[in-house]
């Protein structure tokens, strides 16, 4: 058994761990009010302009922007990676890793190069380790508030590499934020833009996912005038889709890396404090048997004269 010393120590260890816990944890707390504010903000931009482009795909006009036509042929794929900057966020990287990674290995199996622009610190080091795959872009420490100019950037090298028939589709992976206790991780196919006929759904209210993605949903068909020409107001159009799409997913995948960080550091605050009621009943229990042993001796010795 270990003396008394080690065990108070081990406790005092302990409890500085704990106060370093909790403070992530109430600091996370705070944030994830603001990062949700960010998030739900910028959700009826990304939902408009969805239905806007689903429409402007369903038009008939005489130029086809390369976003919209899908190609028989893939030879190479780009994906857009949103990770954190910082740990101690659960298995929230991890999770989206583990399921990012079968998806790109089946691209590998079938010969088919894969680009990777990478955003946030974890995902840079990651992909920086992973042979067979291409880093093309990075972008790190976007802050509490991420601007839009800051992604412009590594956007408009896969949506370049796209247009150049460089790559033959592009995917968006993020960790989706549904709630305080779930955030999915989410591989979304961004280019060429997928459509889906159907008939708008109104978007589910805080507490679950809100946010659907890059599937683009029709409700009613109708064709536009364009000025001045289809293919000027097209290409900026589509553009600007692009660019909040993946604006959205960082602010989700914030969102989402607040609140796991909220929920790991309390489980460790949990278990700290379990580890310190064990190590405070082994410190007893050890002063209790060293103060038996003692006052056995004196009267073992009291007997003996």
């Amino acid at each position: 058994m270990a003396s008394g010393r080690e065990i108070k120590t081990k406790i005092k260890s302990t409890q500085n761990m704990r106060k370093v816990t909790r403070a992530l944890e109430m600091v996370s707390a705070a944030k994830i009010r603001r990062a949700q504010d960010l998030m739900r903000a910028s959700r009826p931009y990304a939902r408009l302009m969805r239905k806007v482009i689903a429409h402007v795909a369903q038009a008939s006009t005489d130029f086809g922007h390369p976003f919209l036509i899908e190609r028989a042929n893939v030879a190479r794929v780009g994906y857009i990676v949103v990770s954190t900057d910082r740990g101690l966020c659960g298995g929230l990287n991890s999770n989206m890793f583990r399921r990012l990674l079968p998806a790109i290995g089946e691209w590998q199996r079938q010969g088919v190069q894969v680009d990777v622009v990478a955003i946030g610190q974890k995902a840079i080091s990651f992909f920086r380790r992973i042979k067979g795959v291409n880093l093309v872009g990075t972008v790190s420490h976007l802050g509490e508030k991420p601007k839009l100019e800051r992604l412009v950037g590594v956007i408009k090298v896969m949506m370049d590499a796209y247009t150049a028939n460089g790559l033959d589709r592009v995917f968006l992976t993020y960790s989706d934020f549904v709630n305080t206790m779930t955030q999915t991780p989410t591989i979304d196919a961004l280019l060429p833009l997928p459509l889906v006929a159907a008939e708008m759904e109104a978007h589910q209210d805080a507490g679950e996912s809100a946010y659907a993605g890059v599937r683009l949903e029709v409700g009613h068909e109708w064709d536009y005038l364009y000025e001045p020409d289809a293919q000027t107001v097209l290409e900026h159009v589509l553009g600007r889709y692009i660019e909040s799409v993946v604006y959205q997913a960082t602010l989700e995948n914030l969102a989402s890396e607040h609140a796991a960080r909220m929920v790991a550091m309390k489980a460790a605050s949990d278990n700290a404090n379990k580890v310190i009621d064990t190590l405070t009943l082994t410190y007893n229990k050890a002063r209790q048997a060293a103060i038996t042993q003692e006052i056995s001796e004196i009267v073992g010795g009291a007997a003996a004269v």
